[in-house]
Protein backbone atom coordinates (compact mmCIF):
# COMPACT_ATOMS: atom_id res chain seq x y z
CA UNK A 1 0.00 0.00 0.00
CA UNK A 2 1.48 3.53 -0.64
CA UNK A 3 0.29 5.68 2.34
CA UNK A 4 1.31 8.86 0.92
CA UNK A 5 -0.98 8.33 -1.89
CA UNK A 6 -4.21 7.20 0.01
CA UNK A 7 -3.52 10.17 2.42
CA UNK A 8 -3.12 12.60 -1.03
CA UNK A 9 -6.80 10.80 -1.82
CA UNK A 10 -8.57 11.10 1.57
CA UNK A 11 -6.65 14.92 2.37
CA UNK A 12 -7.62 16.33 -1.01
CA UNK A 13 -11.20 15.37 -0.85
CA UNK A 14 -11.11 16.35 2.86
CA UNK A 15 -9.51 19.56 1.47
CA UNK A 16 -11.82 20.59 -0.73
CA UNK A 17 -14.59 19.92 1.90
CA UNK A 18 -12.65 22.31 4.30
CA UNK A 19 -12.04 24.24 1.12
CA UNK A 20 -16.20 24.56 0.41
CA UNK A 21 -16.40 25.11 4.15
CA UNK A 22 -14.75 28.06 3.85
CA UNK A 23 -16.58 29.89 1.47
CA UNK A 24 -19.37 29.18 3.52
CA UNK A 25 -18.36 30.52 6.72
CA UNK A 26 -17.20 33.65 4.47
CA UNK A 27 -20.97 33.77 3.72
CA UNK A 28 -22.08 33.40 6.93
CA UNK A 29 -19.23 36.31 8.16
CA UNK A 30 -21.02 38.45 5.53
CA UNK A 31 -24.65 38.59 5.96
CA UNK A 32 -24.60 37.72 9.47
CA UNK A 33 -21.16 38.22 11.15
CA UNK A 34 -20.51 37.64 15.08
CA UNK A 35 -24.35 39.10 15.90
CA UNK A 36 -26.27 36.96 18.29
CA UNK A 37 -28.07 35.14 15.53
CA UNK A 38 -24.59 33.57 14.54
CA UNK A 39 -23.81 32.99 17.80
CA UNK A 40 -27.55 31.00 17.70
CA UNK A 41 -26.73 29.14 15.16
CA UNK A 42 -23.07 28.16 15.73
CA UNK A 43 -24.37 26.88 19.60
CA UNK A 44 -26.88 24.71 17.19
CA UNK A 45 -24.84 24.03 14.78
CA UNK A 46 -21.84 22.72 17.82
CA UNK A 47 -23.74 19.67 18.97
CA UNK A 48 -24.61 17.95 15.67
CA UNK A 49 -21.12 19.04 14.46
CA UNK A 50 -19.28 17.97 17.68
CA UNK A 51 -20.38 14.60 16.83
CA UNK A 52 -19.73 15.29 13.16
CA UNK A 53 -16.19 15.07 13.93
CA UNK A 54 -15.96 13.18 16.66
CA UNK A 55 -17.63 10.39 14.55
CA UNK A 56 -16.20 11.07 10.84
CA UNK A 57 -12.55 11.55 12.57
CA UNK A 58 -11.53 8.25 13.41
CA UNK A 59 -13.66 7.52 17.06
CA UNK A 60 -15.66 5.36 15.71
CA UNK A 61 -12.81 3.83 13.91
CA UNK A 62 -10.78 3.48 16.46
CA UNK A 63 -13.15 0.58 18.18
CA UNK A 64 -14.69 -0.64 15.00
CA UNK A 65 -11.26 -0.93 12.46
CA UNK A 66 -8.77 -3.36 14.61
CA UNK A 67 -12.30 -5.77 15.49
CA UNK A 68 -13.64 -5.61 11.74
CA UNK A 69 -10.15 -5.73 10.34
CA UNK A 70 -9.17 -9.07 12.14
CA UNK A 71 -12.54 -11.07 11.36
CA UNK A 72 -11.99 -9.27 7.99
CA UNK A 73 -9.02 -11.39 7.57
CA UNK A 74 -10.60 -14.69 8.21
CA UNK A 75 -14.03 -13.91 6.62
CA UNK A 76 -16.10 -13.74 9.77
CA UNK A 77 -17.20 -9.92 9.89
CA UNK A 78 -21.12 -10.37 8.62
CA UNK A 79 -22.44 -10.85 12.14
CA UNK A 80 -20.53 -8.51 13.94
CA UNK A 81 -21.18 -5.86 11.60
CA UNK A 82 -24.86 -6.09 11.18
CA UNK A 83 -24.93 -5.67 15.81
CA UNK A 84 -22.74 -3.24 15.68
CA UNK A 85 -25.09 -1.98 12.73
CA UNK A 86 -28.23 -2.23 14.94
CA UNK A 87 -26.98 -1.13 18.19
CA UNK A 88 -26.24 2.12 17.10
CA UNK A 89 -29.58 2.45 15.53
CA UNK A 90 -30.73 1.29 19.14
CA UNK A 91 -29.23 3.90 20.79
CA UNK A 92 -29.60 6.96 18.47
CA UNK A 93 -33.27 6.55 18.08
CA UNK A 94 -34.09 7.17 21.20
CA UNK A 95 -31.39 9.71 22.05
CA UNK A 96 -32.71 11.76 19.57
CA UNK A 97 -36.27 11.85 20.39
CA UNK A 98 -35.26 12.74 24.09
CA UNK A 99 -32.95 15.46 22.64
CA UNK A 100 -36.03 17.00 20.68
CA UNK A 101 -38.63 16.92 23.41
CA UNK A 102 -35.91 18.37 26.00
CA UNK A 103 -33.91 20.59 23.71
CA UNK A 104 -34.01 23.33 25.93
CA UNK A 105 -32.55 22.08 29.21
CA UNK A 106 -29.58 20.72 26.08
CA UNK A 107 -28.93 24.04 25.40
CA UNK A 108 -28.41 25.30 28.75
CA UNK A 109 -26.03 22.43 29.60
CA UNK A 110 -23.76 23.44 26.51
CA UNK A 111 -24.72 27.29 26.29
CA UNK A 112 -25.75 28.48 30.47
CA UNK A 113 -24.77 32.21 29.37
CA UNK A 114 -27.91 32.27 27.01
CA UNK A 115 -29.90 31.77 29.75
CA UNK A 116 -29.91 35.77 30.46
CA UNK A 117 -30.75 36.57 26.31
CA UNK A 118 -34.54 34.54 26.39
CA UNK A 119 -34.56 35.83 22.95
CA UNK A 120 -31.35 33.89 21.93
CA UNK A 121 -31.81 31.05 24.01
CA UNK A 122 -35.25 30.68 22.04
CA UNK A 123 -33.62 31.09 18.81
CA UNK A 124 -30.98 28.18 19.60
CA UNK A 125 -33.55 25.68 21.13
CA UNK A 126 -35.35 25.84 17.99
CA UNK A 127 -32.74 26.26 15.64
CA UNK A 128 -31.18 22.93 17.30
CA UNK A 129 -34.34 20.53 17.27
CA UNK A 130 -33.75 21.26 13.15
CA UNK A 131 -30.15 20.36 13.12
CA UNK A 132 -29.87 17.54 16.25
CA UNK A 133 -31.30 14.62 13.84
CA UNK A 134 -28.01 15.69 11.91
CA UNK A 135 -26.35 13.57 15.04
CA UNK A 136 -28.65 10.12 14.24
CA UNK A 137 -27.00 10.56 10.17
CA UNK A 138 -23.68 11.30 10.84
CA UNK A 139 -23.11 8.51 12.85
CA UNK A 140 -24.35 5.91 10.80
CA UNK A 141 -22.49 7.53 8.16
CA UNK A 142 -19.74 6.84 9.82
CA UNK A 143 -20.41 3.08 10.23
CA UNK A 144 -20.35 3.07 6.75
CA UNK A 145 -17.23 5.04 6.17
CA UNK A 146 -15.20 2.95 8.90
CA UNK A 147 -16.37 -0.22 6.67
CA UNK A 148 -15.10 1.74 3.43
CA UNK A 149 -12.09 2.21 5.39
CA UNK A 150 -10.95 -0.98 6.07
CA UNK A 151 -11.02 -1.88 2.92
CA UNK A 152 -8.72 0.61 1.90
CA UNK A 153 -11.30 2.64 0.43
CA UNK A 154 -10.91 6.44 1.61
CA UNK A 155 -12.50 8.98 -1.49
CA UNK A 156 -16.21 7.86 -0.64
CA UNK A 157 -15.73 8.35 3.05
CA UNK A 158 -13.90 11.66 2.77
CA UNK A 159 -16.08 13.19 -0.27
CA UNK A 160 -19.48 12.51 1.78
CA UNK A 161 -19.03 15.83 3.97
CA UNK A 162 -18.72 17.70 0.72
CA UNK A 163 -22.33 17.34 1.10
CA UNK A 164 -23.12 19.16 4.33
CA UNK A 165 -21.41 22.43 2.93
CA UNK A 166 -22.78 21.85 -0.99
CA UNK A 167 -26.34 22.35 0.68
CA UNK A 168 -25.11 25.10 3.58
CA UNK A 169 -23.94 27.08 0.65
CA UNK A 170 -27.03 26.72 -1.70
CA UNK A 171 -29.21 27.71 1.81
CA UNK A 172 -27.51 31.17 2.42
CA UNK A 173 -28.07 32.33 -1.44
CA UNK A 174 -32.12 30.80 -1.04
CA UNK A 175 -32.27 32.81 1.77
CA UNK A 176 -31.00 35.83 0.34
CA UNK A 177 -32.61 35.61 -3.08
CA UNK A 178 -36.11 34.75 -1.21
CA UNK A 179 -35.55 37.28 1.73
CA UNK A 180 -35.87 34.08 4.37
CA UNK A 181 -34.28 33.62 7.68
CA UNK A 182 -30.70 32.54 7.19
CA UNK A 183 -30.18 30.77 10.45
CA UNK A 184 -33.69 28.86 9.58
CA UNK A 185 -32.49 28.63 6.07
CA UNK A 186 -29.02 26.95 6.91
CA UNK A 187 -30.43 24.31 10.13
CA UNK A 188 -32.70 22.61 7.15
CA UNK A 189 -29.53 22.32 5.02
CA UNK A 190 -27.93 20.87 8.15
CA UNK A 191 -30.79 18.11 8.53
CA UNK A 192 -31.23 17.21 4.93
CA UNK A 193 -27.46 17.16 4.05
CA UNK A 194 -27.02 14.64 7.10
CA UNK A 195 -29.27 12.28 5.11
CA UNK A 196 -28.42 12.63 1.87
CA UNK A 197 -24.52 11.65 3.06
CA UNK A 198 -25.78 8.90 4.57
CA UNK A 199 -28.03 7.48 1.54
CA UNK A 200 -24.56 7.70 -0.32
CA UNK A 201 -22.50 6.10 1.66
CA UNK A 202 -25.16 3.58 2.35
CA UNK A 203 -25.36 2.68 -1.61
CA UNK A 204 -21.41 2.53 -1.77
CA UNK A 205 -20.89 0.89 0.87
CA UNK A 206 -23.60 -2.02 -0.66
CA UNK A 207 -20.46 -4.58 -1.96
CA UNK A 208 -19.27 -4.95 1.36
CA UNK A 209 -22.32 -4.76 3.74
CA UNK A 210 -26.32 -4.51 3.11
CA UNK A 211 -28.19 -3.24 6.60
CA UNK A 212 -30.32 -5.91 8.13
CA UNK A 213 -32.34 -3.96 10.65
CA UNK A 214 -32.62 -6.43 14.33
CA UNK A 215 -33.83 -5.45 16.92
CA UNK A 216 -32.28 -8.62 18.78
CA UNK A 217 -28.18 -8.03 19.23
CA UNK A 218 -26.69 -11.63 19.91
CA UNK A 219 -23.71 -10.32 22.70
CA UNK A 220 -20.52 -12.34 21.10
CA UNK A 221 -17.14 -11.52 22.68
CA UNK A 222 -16.51 -9.25 19.73
CA UNK A 223 -19.14 -6.97 19.96
CA UNK A 224 -18.47 -7.31 23.83
CA UNK A 225 -15.28 -6.14 22.91
CA UNK A 226 -16.79 -3.48 20.87
CA UNK A 227 -18.97 -1.61 23.31
CA UNK A 228 -16.17 -1.77 25.89
CA UNK A 229 -13.92 0.22 23.95
CA UNK A 230 -16.47 2.47 21.97
CA UNK A 231 -16.96 4.67 24.88
CA UNK A 232 -13.26 5.13 25.64
CA UNK A 233 -12.38 5.68 21.80
CA UNK A 234 -14.80 8.69 21.92
CA UNK A 235 -13.35 10.30 24.46
CA UNK A 236 -10.01 9.61 23.43
CA UNK A 237 -10.26 10.30 19.99
CA UNK A 238 -12.19 13.19 20.09
CA UNK A 239 -10.43 15.10 22.63
CA UNK A 240 -9.96 18.41 20.41
CA UNK A 241 -13.71 18.40 20.03
CA UNK A 242 -14.51 17.76 23.50
CA UNK A 243 -12.17 20.76 24.19
CA UNK A 244 -14.00 22.62 21.69
CA UNK A 245 -17.70 22.17 23.19
CA UNK A 246 -16.19 22.92 26.33
CA UNK A 247 -14.64 25.92 25.06
CA UNK A 248 -18.59 26.72 23.76
CA UNK A 249 -19.95 26.65 27.06
CA UNK A 250 -17.20 28.67 28.64
CA UNK A 251 -17.29 31.16 26.07
CA UNK A 252 -21.28 31.68 25.94
CA UNK A 253 -20.51 33.97 29.21
CA UNK A 254 -18.91 36.69 26.91
CA UNK A 255 -20.71 38.39 23.84
CA UNK A 256 -19.13 37.51 20.29
CA UNK A 257 -16.99 35.16 21.70
CA UNK A 258 -18.59 32.04 20.57
CA UNK A 259 -18.32 33.46 16.95
CA UNK A 260 -14.43 34.45 17.34
CA UNK A 261 -13.31 31.00 18.39
CA UNK A 262 -15.69 29.40 15.81
CA UNK A 263 -13.86 31.24 12.86
CA UNK A 264 -10.82 30.87 14.54
CA UNK A 265 -11.60 26.84 14.57
CA UNK A 266 -11.90 26.96 10.86
CA UNK A 267 -8.92 28.12 9.86
CA UNK A 268 -6.20 25.92 11.39
CA UNK A 269 -8.66 22.85 10.95
CA UNK A 270 -7.64 23.21 7.33
CA UNK A 271 -4.18 22.21 7.80
CA UNK A 272 -5.15 20.07 10.55
CA UNK A 273 -7.72 17.98 8.01
CA UNK A 274 -4.41 16.55 6.25
CA UNK A 275 -1.84 16.93 9.14
CA UNK A 276 -3.81 15.37 11.82
CA UNK A 277 -7.01 13.54 10.38
CA UNK A 278 -6.12 12.15 7.46
CA UNK A 279 -2.89 10.40 8.05
CA UNK A 280 -4.38 9.06 11.20
CA UNK A 281 -7.68 7.78 9.38
CA UNK A 282 -5.12 6.15 6.73
CA UNK A 283 -2.66 4.82 8.91
CA UNK A 284 -5.16 2.85 11.58
CA UNK A 285 -6.03 0.09 9.70
CA UNK A 286 -2.57 -0.47 8.05
CA UNK A 287 -1.10 -0.28 11.34
CA UNK A 288 -4.15 -2.81 12.71
CA UNK A 289 -3.12 -5.44 10.05
CA UNK A 290 0.88 -5.24 10.55
CA UNK A 291 0.28 -5.71 14.30
CA UNK A 292 -2.17 -8.77 13.54
CA UNK A 293 0.78 -9.97 11.30
CA UNK A 294 2.96 -9.39 13.82
CA UNK A 295 5.55 -7.41 11.71
CA UNK A 296 7.17 -5.11 14.87
CA UNK A 297 9.75 -3.62 12.33
CA UNK A 298 6.91 -2.69 9.99
CA UNK A 299 4.62 -1.29 12.61
CA UNK A 300 7.48 1.49 13.75
CA UNK A 301 8.47 1.81 10.40
CA UNK A 302 4.75 3.05 9.55
CA UNK A 303 4.63 5.13 13.17
CA UNK A 304 8.09 6.89 11.91
CA UNK A 305 6.48 7.95 8.60
CA UNK A 306 3.40 9.16 9.56
CA UNK A 307 4.66 11.49 12.63
CA UNK A 308 7.25 12.71 10.12
CA UNK A 309 4.43 13.52 7.62
CA UNK A 310 2.33 15.00 10.24
CA UNK A 311 5.42 17.53 11.49
CA UNK A 312 6.02 17.97 7.84
CA UNK A 313 3.23 19.51 7.18
CA UNK A 314 1.85 20.99 10.61
CA UNK A 315 4.76 22.82 11.68
CA UNK A 316 5.18 24.82 8.34
CA UNK A 317 0.73 25.65 9.06
CA UNK A 318 1.36 26.59 12.47
CA UNK A 319 4.70 29.13 11.67
CA UNK A 320 2.51 30.70 8.54
CA UNK A 321 -0.71 31.16 10.92
CA UNK A 322 0.98 32.55 14.06
CA UNK A 323 2.64 34.93 11.37
CA UNK A 324 -0.03 35.64 9.67
CA UNK A 325 -3.15 35.15 11.28
CA UNK A 326 -4.52 38.80 11.21
CA UNK A 327 -3.99 39.15 7.31
CA UNK A 328 -5.45 35.49 6.94
CA UNK A 329 -8.34 36.43 8.67
CA UNK A 330 -9.20 39.93 7.61
CA UNK A 331 -8.89 38.00 3.97
CA UNK A 332 -11.43 35.17 4.37
CA UNK A 333 -13.93 36.82 6.77
CA UNK A 334 -13.05 40.82 7.06
CA UNK A 335 -16.77 41.72 4.82
CA UNK A 336 -19.72 42.94 5.79
CA UNK A 337 -20.86 42.59 8.99
CA UNK A 338 -17.59 40.88 10.55
CA UNK A 339 -16.03 44.53 11.26
CA UNK A 340 -12.53 45.50 12.01
CA UNK A 341 -13.07 44.06 16.06
CA UNK A 342 -14.36 41.13 14.89
CA UNK A 343 -11.10 40.52 13.02
CA UNK A 344 -8.72 41.36 15.73
CA UNK A 345 -10.19 39.19 18.17
CA UNK A 346 -10.92 36.21 15.80
CA UNK A 347 -7.02 36.83 14.97
CA UNK A 348 -5.93 36.72 18.20
CA UNK A 349 -7.57 33.38 19.00
CA UNK A 350 -6.28 31.91 16.19
CA UNK A 351 -2.53 32.60 17.01
CA UNK A 352 -2.47 30.97 20.14
CA UNK A 353 -4.23 27.69 18.50
CA UNK A 354 -1.45 28.26 15.90
CA UNK A 355 1.28 27.06 18.13
CA UNK A 356 -1.17 24.44 19.55
CA UNK A 357 -1.38 23.06 15.70
CA UNK A 358 1.66 20.41 15.84
CA UNK A 359 -0.08 19.04 18.85
CA UNK A 360 -3.34 18.76 17.32
CA UNK A 361 -2.35 16.86 14.57
CA UNK A 362 0.38 14.73 16.39
CA UNK A 363 -2.76 13.79 19.37
CA UNK A 364 -4.40 12.04 16.30
CA UNK A 365 -1.73 9.72 15.47
CA UNK A 366 -0.47 8.65 19.35
CA UNK A 367 -4.18 7.89 20.22
CA UNK A 368 -4.16 5.61 16.89
CA UNK A 369 -0.94 3.79 18.08
CA UNK A 370 -2.65 2.72 21.25
CA UNK A 371 -5.70 2.00 19.17
CA UNK A 372 -4.42 0.01 16.67
CA UNK A 373 -3.53 -2.58 19.44
CA UNK A 374 -7.22 -2.13 20.71
CA UNK A 375 -5.81 -0.47 23.65
CA UNK A 376 -8.67 2.26 24.50
CA UNK A 377 -7.84 2.86 28.14
CA UNK A 378 -4.77 4.68 28.24
CA UNK A 379 -5.71 7.10 25.88
CA UNK A 380 -9.18 6.81 27.54
CA UNK A 381 -7.06 8.40 30.89
CA UNK A 382 -4.70 10.93 28.75
CA UNK A 383 -8.07 12.53 27.54
CA UNK A 384 -9.95 13.07 30.85
CA UNK A 385 -6.19 14.39 31.98
CA UNK A 386 -6.22 17.38 28.96
CA UNK A 387 -10.33 18.33 28.80
CA UNK A 388 -9.31 18.67 33.15
CA UNK A 389 -6.65 20.90 32.03
CA UNK A 390 -8.61 22.89 29.61
CA UNK A 391 -11.26 23.33 31.88
CA UNK A 392 -8.65 24.88 34.44
CA UNK A 393 -7.04 27.04 32.39
CA UNK A 394 -10.17 28.25 30.81
CA UNK A 395 -11.64 29.48 33.48
CA UNK A 396 -8.80 30.34 35.79
CA UNK A 397 -8.06 32.83 32.90
CA UNK A 398 -11.20 33.77 31.80
CA UNK A 399 -12.23 37.13 33.64
CA UNK A 400 -8.52 38.31 32.67
CA UNK A 401 -8.58 37.19 29.48
CA UNK A 402 -12.10 36.33 27.97
CA UNK A 403 -12.30 33.87 25.27
CA UNK A 404 -8.23 33.84 24.33
CA UNK A 405 -7.87 31.68 28.12
CA UNK A 406 -10.30 29.36 26.23
CA UNK A 407 -7.83 29.28 23.07
CA UNK A 408 -4.50 28.83 25.75
CA UNK A 409 -6.68 26.16 27.32
CA UNK A 410 -6.66 23.85 24.22
CA UNK A 411 -3.34 24.36 23.25
CA UNK A 412 -1.57 24.01 26.50
CA UNK A 413 -3.32 20.71 27.31
CA UNK A 414 -2.82 19.22 24.23
CA UNK A 415 0.64 19.55 24.30
CA UNK A 416 0.84 18.13 27.44
CA UNK A 417 -1.00 15.50 26.15
CA UNK A 418 1.28 15.26 23.68
CA UNK A 419 4.69 14.54 25.80
CA UNK A 420 2.55 11.87 27.77
CA UNK A 421 2.00 10.23 24.96
CA UNK A 422 5.43 10.12 23.63
CA UNK A 423 6.91 9.54 26.81
CA UNK A 424 4.61 6.01 27.37
CA UNK A 425 4.91 4.61 23.99
CA UNK A 426 8.48 4.79 24.54
CA UNK A 427 8.00 3.20 27.96
CA UNK A 428 5.51 0.53 26.57
CA UNK A 429 7.75 -0.27 23.54
CA UNK A 430 5.14 0.70 21.10
CA UNK A 431 7.19 2.83 19.12
CA UNK A 432 10.83 4.48 19.22
CA UNK A 433 11.73 7.34 17.02
CA UNK A 434 14.35 5.70 14.18
CA UNK A 435 17.02 8.14 13.40
CA UNK A 436 15.88 9.21 9.76
CA UNK A 437 12.85 10.84 11.69
CA UNK A 438 15.60 12.58 13.86
CA UNK A 439 17.56 14.33 11.13
CA UNK A 440 14.44 14.98 8.96
CA UNK A 441 12.32 16.44 12.47
CA UNK A 442 15.77 19.28 12.27
CA UNK A 443 15.27 20.09 8.58
CA UNK A 444 11.90 20.59 8.64
CA UNK A 445 12.21 22.26 11.49
CA UNK A 446 14.79 25.21 9.59
CA UNK A 447 12.89 24.66 6.40
CA UNK A 448 10.01 25.99 8.58
CA UNK A 449 11.25 28.76 10.18
CA UNK A 450 12.89 29.70 6.62
CA UNK A 451 9.66 29.72 4.97
CA UNK A 452 8.24 32.13 7.98
CA UNK A 453 10.90 34.47 7.76
CA UNK A 454 9.84 34.91 3.97
CA UNK A 455 6.30 35.50 4.83
CA UNK A 456 6.65 37.68 7.78
CA UNK A 457 8.83 39.72 5.15
CA UNK A 458 6.23 39.77 2.55
CA UNK A 459 3.06 40.38 4.69
CA UNK A 460 5.44 43.62 6.20
CA UNK A 461 5.92 44.48 2.80
CA UNK A 462 2.43 44.44 1.19
CA UNK A 463 0.81 45.64 4.97
CA UNK A 464 -1.23 48.43 3.07
CA UNK A 465 -3.06 46.07 0.81
CA UNK A 466 -4.80 44.07 3.76
CA UNK A 467 -5.96 47.92 5.22
CA UNK A 468 -8.72 48.08 2.52
CA UNK A 469 -12.09 45.99 2.87
CA UNK A 470 -11.12 45.58 -1.23
CA UNK A 471 -11.26 41.77 -2.34
CA UNK A 472 -8.07 42.73 -3.92
CA UNK A 473 -6.32 41.73 -0.45
CA UNK A 474 -7.20 38.35 -1.23
CA UNK A 475 -4.98 37.56 -4.12
CA UNK A 476 -2.42 39.29 -1.97
CA UNK A 477 -2.89 36.28 0.72
CA UNK A 478 -2.64 33.95 -1.98
CA UNK A 479 0.41 34.86 -3.63
CA UNK A 480 2.46 34.93 -0.59
CA UNK A 481 1.39 31.93 1.12
CA UNK A 482 1.50 30.28 -2.39
CA UNK A 483 5.31 31.52 -3.08
CA UNK A 484 6.08 30.42 0.50
CA UNK A 485 4.83 27.17 0.77
CA UNK A 486 6.82 26.72 -2.98
CA UNK A 487 9.58 27.98 -1.16
CA UNK A 488 9.52 25.93 1.71
CA UNK A 489 9.11 22.55 -0.53
CA UNK A 490 12.15 23.59 -2.30
CA UNK A 491 14.32 23.76 0.72
CA UNK A 492 12.76 20.44 1.73
CA UNK A 493 14.29 18.79 -1.17
CA UNK A 494 17.41 20.87 -0.85
CA UNK A 495 17.76 19.53 2.83
CA UNK A 496 16.52 16.51 2.44
CA UNK A 497 13.85 16.82 4.42
CA UNK A 498 11.31 14.31 3.21
CA UNK A 499 11.07 11.17 0.83
CA UNK A 500 8.35 9.89 -1.14
CA UNK A 501 9.52 6.33 -1.90
CA UNK A 502 9.30 5.75 2.34
CA UNK A 503 5.64 5.43 2.28
CA UNK A 504 5.09 2.92 -0.21
CA UNK A 505 5.96 -0.10 2.24
CA UNK A 506 7.17 -2.30 -0.84
CA UNK A 507 9.77 -3.45 1.33
CA UNK A 508 7.64 -5.14 3.62
CA UNK A 509 5.47 -6.69 0.74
Amino acid sequence: MNILKAVGSFGSLTLLSRILGYFRDILIAIFIGTSSLADAFFVAFRLPNTFRRLFAEGTFNAAFIPIYTKLSMKNRSENFTNSVFNFLLIILLPLTIIAEVFMGGFIFLISPGFASEPEKFKLATDLSRITFPFLLFVSLSSFFSAILNSRGKFAVAAAAPIVLNIFLIFSIFYAKSYDQSFVKSMSLAVFFAGLVQMLILIFYCRIYYVPKINLIIKFTNQIKQFFTKLLPSIFSSGVMQINILVGTIIASFESSAVSYLYYADRIYQLPLAISGIAIGTVVLPVLSKSIISDSKEKVFFIQNRSIELSVFLSAPAAVGIIVGAKEIISCLFGYGSFNENSVINTANALIIFGFGLPAFSLLKLYSNFYFARGDTKFPFKVSVFTVLINIIISIAFFEKYGFLSIAAGTTVSCWLATFIYKYNLKIDNFHTSDRIFLERFAKIFVCSLIMGSLLYYQFFYFQHYFVDSDLIKVMYLFFIVGNSIIVYFIMAVLFKAFSIKDFKLKKYK
